[in-house]
Parts: structure tokens; C-alpha cells; sequence
């Protein structure tokens, strides 16, 4: 996995060590005052979802994080607790 930055959307996606990887979020949600965010969380086709869940991210001085175990593909959005979803305009984001 290589590591990326979408600096225009507040994400940075970096490897930790074997199949793991550290989320960063400094996004709509985190600008809008999110008092928690959470990290939406999916396998396989992005199209079509597999083993889905939602997972509370820390809140950091720079936004919120999540470090992830990764098996394979790795799709991924961000939700609030109010509900409110920063999903990449539809097109989430993904990572090998």
C-alpha cells in the first residue's frame, strides 16, 4: 500500500505496518463541528460492500484517526453522530 493524501478533502491514508493503515480526517465533518466522527468501513467491489462496520475514530489535535487491519480492498467514508455522511461526493474512497 502506498501512502496518499486527498489534502482539498481533509484525508490522508498511511501504512503503519503489514496490512495496517492510519486514517486521518480533517474533512467536511470535522470542519462543520463534529463532535465525534466515526470511519464507515467496507471490502471488496466498491460497488458492492462486503463485511461492513462502523468504527469511532480519535480525535486528534489535527482532526480524528483510525488505525485499520487490512485484508484486502478497503472502502471507506466518514459519518458523524448526527448522522451526516462525508461519502467523496458518492464515490467513498478506497485503499489496497
Amino acid at each position: 500500500m502506498s501512502n496518499w493524501i486527498d489534502s482539498q478533502k481533509g484525508i490522508e491514508v498511511k501504512s503503519t505496518g503489514y496490512n495496517e493503515a492510519r486514517i486521518s480526517y480533517n474533512g467536511l465533518l470535522a470542519h462543520s463541528g463534529a463532535d465525534q466522527v466515526y470511519l464507515h468501513i467496507g471490502s471488496g467491489d466498491p460497488r458492492n460492500w462486503q463485511h461492513t462496520r462502523t468504527e469511532p475514530m480519535q480525535r486528534t489535535t489535527s482532526g480524528f484517526e483510525k488505525t485499520i487491519h487490512m485484508d484486502n480492498q478497503v472502502n471507506f467514508c466518514f459519518k458523524d453522530s448526527a448522522n451526516n455522511w462525508d461519502n467523496n461526493c458518492g464515490l467513498n474512497w478506497s485503499i489496497r
